[in-house]
C-alpha cells in the first residue's frame, strides 16, 4: 500500500461511520489517532465533538488543546486548557508506543500505520444512556469494550493479549463502564448547558435532486445546511419505498457547522420515464417530510426544493474526524466519545 493510499484509508476510516439516532439524542465524542512519523501529518491528533459539532482540537504539531467554538471558550477557564494540554502531551508518548507495539504484533517494520481510538457517551431525552469505547489499527477493528458484559472484544488475533490483560483489570472494565455511563453524561450535560443556543438550534436542509449518466445511470439526492446532524434520506417509486440499489453516503460537516448528506439511487433511464421516483428527506427542523420528484427529462439541472434559512457562520476549525466502521458485520459502528483525560492509550505487549 502506498503512503498516500494508507493516509486516505485512515481518514475514510474516521469519517465514514455514523451512529444514526433520533433527533432527541445528544452525544459527547472524542476521536484520537496516532500515525507513524515521516509523513506530512501530525503524529498525534485529538478532535472533540458535542452533537457532531467540533468544539476542541489538539495535535502534536501545535502541542496545545484549543477551543474551536465560541461557547466553550466563553465558559471554560484557562486552567482547564493548560491542564488538558499537559495530559495530551503526555499521551503522545503512549500512543507512539502503541503504534510500535502493534507494528511488532503484525510483523511490520516499515510503512504508514495508524492507531485509532474513539470513545464517549450519549443520552436520549427519555433518559436512555449509552457509552462506547472502540479501538482500531490501520483502518480496521482491533478491540472494543462491551459494557453489557463488562468484557473486551478482540476483533483480531493480535488483540487477544490486550483483551486478556484488560479483562483481568477492573479499572479497564468496571471503571470505564462507570465513566462512560455516568461521569461522561455529566460532562455532556454541562457542555450542552454551555452551548445550548448553538447546539439546540434547528436549521432545515436545502435539497436538490439530479441525474447522472456516467458511468451508469443514477439519481442523486443531496441535502445540505441542516442541523442537528441526524437526517433520514429515502427513495420511493410510485409512492412505494425503494430499498435496493441505494447507496447512502456518510454525513459530512460544512464549514458553517451545519451538515450535508447525499443518497444515490441506481435506476435504468427507461424506468425514470415509466415511473415517478421521489427522494424523501426527514429532519427534526421540518414540520413535514420534504419530497423531491426526480425529473423525467434527465440532465444535470438540479431541482432546488428545500427550505433555506440564514445560517450564523461561526469560526470554523475543521479537523480530521476519526471514526471507523465495522468490517465483518452489517451493523454500523456507533460513534464513541468520552472525556479524554480518562483515556489510557498504551496497549499490552506482554
Amino acid at each position: 500500500m502506498s503512503l498516500c493510499s494508507s493516509v486516505i484509508k485512515t481518514l475514510i476510516f474516521f469519517t465514514c461511520s455514523l451512529h444514526l439516532s433520533s433527533a432527541d439524542t445528544h452525544s459527547l465524542k472524542y476521536f484520537f489517532t496516532g500515525v507513524t512519523p515521516g509523513i506530512n501529518f501530525p503524529e498525534f491528533t485529538l478532535v472533540g465533538q458535542v452533537d457532531g459539532a467540533q468544539f476542541v482540537y489538539y495535535d502534536s504539531n501545535i502541542r496545545k488543546m484549543i477551543p474551536t467554538t465560541e461557547w466553550i471558550q466563553k465558559y471554560v477557564e484557562e486552567d482547564y486548557w493548560n491542564r488538558e494540554t499537559q495530559k495530551l502531551q503526555g499521551n503522545q508518548g503512549n500512543i507512539k508506543a502503541s503504534v510500535d507495539i502493534l507494528m511488532q504484533r503484525f510483523n511490520q517494520t516499515t510503512g504508514v500505520h495508524t492507531v485509532q481510538l474513539m470513545y464517549g457517551c450519549e443520552f436520549d431525552d427519555d433518559g436512555t444512556v449509552r457509552g462506547y469505547r472502540q479501538e482500531g489499527y490501520d483502518g480496521e477493528d482491533f478491540i472494543s469494550l462491551d459494557l453489557k458484559t463488562e468484557t473486551w472484544t478482540a476483533a483480531k488475533q493480535q488483540a487477544l493479549i490486550t483483551k486478556n490483560k484488560w479483562d483481568n483489570d477492573p479499572s479497564e472494565t468496571v471503571g470505564r463502564k462507570n465513566y462512560l455511563e455516568n461521569i461522561c453524561i455529566e460532562w455532556l450535560k454541562m457542555y450542552m448547558s454551555y452551548g445550548r443556543e448553538t447546539l439546540e438550534r434547528k436549521d432545515p436542509p436545502t435539497a436538490s435532486v439530479f441525474q447522472k449518466h456516467s458511468p451508469s445511470p443514477e439519481v442523486v439526492c443531496h441535502a445540505t445546511g441542516f442541523f442537528p446532524k441526524e437526517v433520514t434520506i429515502s427513495w420511493r417509486k410510485d409512492g412505494e419505498d425503494v430499498n435496493e440499489d441505494v447507496e447512502l453516503r456518510e454525513t459530512l460537516p460544512n464549514e458553517d457547522r451545519s451538515f450535508q448528506k447525499r443518497s444515490i439511487l441506481k435506476v435504468p433511464a427507461e424506468d425514470l420515464q415509466k415511473h415517478t421516483y421521489t427522494c424523501v428527506i426527514q429532519h427534526s427542523s421540518l414540520k413535514e417530510e420534504l419530497v423531491l420528484e426526480v425529473p423525467k427529462g434527465g440532465g444535470l439541472m438540479p431541482i432546488i426544493v428545500g427550505v433555506l434559512v440564514a445560517l450564523v457562520v461561526l469560526v470554523a476549525v475543521v479537523a480530521g474526524i476519526m471514526v471507523w466502521k465495522k468490517k465483518n458485520s452489517g451493523e454500523r459502528w456507533k460513534e464513541a466519545d468520552v472525556k479524554f483525560s480518562e483515556n489510557r492509550f498504551t496497549l499490552s505487549n506482554s
